[in-house]
């Protein structure tokens, strides 16, 4: 278990307000909830509020999960959420033709952007993992 912190409470707080769709899910590596939330709008709002109270859990345990590194989650997930139709959070993660395609294609076409929701974690644990 590591002490260093991958994700920050106050992103989490921030993409709850998106939360309806799933924002905050997809940050914590939940893919499946992210994805349920997006289409049924928080599950009918009801599970956007409980989950206002289940984000200091959610947080702890996507501490535990992913790997630190000079590559920040936070970061990553901010430009991903706000700026990932361009690829910017591709650049960012050194994914540089990538980043590109996304640039040139509107994140092909929102679909790679999809992608990018269900696997940043990953992705960046990869990263840092690497370095």
């Amino acid at each position: 278990m590591s002490n260093d912190k991958t994700h920050n409470l106050a992103i989490g707080y921030l993409l709850w307000i998106f939360g309806f769709m799933g924002a905050h899910r997809f940050y914590y590596g939940k893919p499946v909830s992210g994805t349920i939330y997006f289409f049924t709008l928080g599950l009918f709002f009801i599970g956007w509020f409980v989950d206002l109270f289940l984000i200091p859990g959610l947080d702890r345990e996507a501490d535990i999960s992913y790997t630190p590194g000079p590559v920040g989650y936070n970061a990553a997930w901010l430009l991903l959420t706000f700026l990932g139709v361009f690829g910017i959070h591709r650049f960012y993660l050194g994914k540089w033709l990538t980043g590109l395609l996304y640039l040139c294609t509107g994140g092909l076409l929102l679909m790679g952007v999809i992608y990018d929701y269900w696997t940043l974690n990953g992705q960046i644990s990869e990263v840092n993992s690497a370095r």
